[in-house]
């Protein structure tokens, strides 16, 4: 592979996945295709399937890589230690959203980012229904569907803006404390149960905002190496810059320096 069609040869494969293996099977679905990994999380064998294709396809682009994916991950842990290794290391989410996917419900994405020598460098996130594919590489600016996207810049009052706060997993005191804050913004929206779309839509400038509490690699590492691409910020709550092999909690990621201070200072301030 030609370094210069790192972009360009990544997003193919995630169509062919979402094309061959995906979309054919949303609402397609039967019980016997839908299991639970852990308690409230379900996978099916659309996510299994398409990350086998995008992992061997990964691996024939860059020979001697290592692939870190999420239904890999659920059955060898010990894969996250590559995360600060050497090399070449994929980060793959082949359908974030499962448990939209699984209910028929949209969206859903396919999401992969690349690691080198432990810095994030490249990612990918593509929601295939929508149609909406947006690709960064370090230093080169993001892209959504081949279009330069800027997000900083924009000034907004924070009675206007719109953002989303995944609540469910905040510790109560922390979650009293955005909802109580929400009324400070000028939309606060519950999410979408689907971070690549929330991601996404920070391109599309559909929001400014989104507040996490689980942070894990495959479901951030893409989006937030895109909005940062775009001008935007990707923090812990503490103000310290997201790592997708950081095992803490909590991730503010805002489409400028400006709006992620105002955000903060509603949400988590008090």
């Amino acid at each position: 592979m030609a370094d210069d069609t790192l972009l360009d040869d990544v997003a193919g494969l995630l169509r062919e996945a979402a094309a061959e293996v995906v979309v054919p099977m949303f609402r397609r679905l039967d019980d016997a295709d839908i299991s639970e990994k852990a308690p409230g999380e379900v996978v099916t064998v659309a996510d299994r399937e398409a990350e086998e294709l995008i992992s061997e396809g990964l691996r024939r682009l860059r020979p001697g890589s290592v692939v870190v994916g999420e239904e890999a991950v659920a059955e060898d842990p010990e894969l996250l230690r590559h995360l600060r290794g050497a090399g070449d290391v994929w980060l793959v989410d082949p359908v974030d959203g499962t448990s939209n996917f699984a209910a028929g419900r949209r969206p859903f994405a396919l999401m992969v980012a690349l690691l080198t020598d432990g810095e994030p460098v490249a990612s990918w996130v593509f929601d295939p229904l929508a149609g909406d594919l947006a690709t960064t590489r370090l230093g080169e600016g993001t892209y959504l569907d081949g279009t330069p996207v800027r997000t900083a810049g924009a000034v907004v009052e924070v009675g206007s803006l719109r953002g989303t706060a995944m609540t469910r997993f905040l510790p109560p005191e922390a979650r009293r404390t955005v909802e109580a804050g929400g009324e400070r913004i000028g939309e606060l929206l519950p999410g979408q149960h689907c971070a690549g779309r929330e991601y996404l839509d920070m391109l599309t400038g559909a929001q400014q905002f989104v507040l996490f509490w689980r942070t894990l690699p495959w479901d951030h590492a893409p989006g937030t190496l895109l909005v940062r691409g775009a001008g935007g910020v990707a923090r812990r709550f503490d103000g310290s810059d997201y790592h997708p092999a950081d095992e803490g909690r909590g991730l503010l990621v805002a489409t400028s320096e400006e709006i992620w201070a105002e955000v903060r200072e509603a949400l988590l301030e008090g």
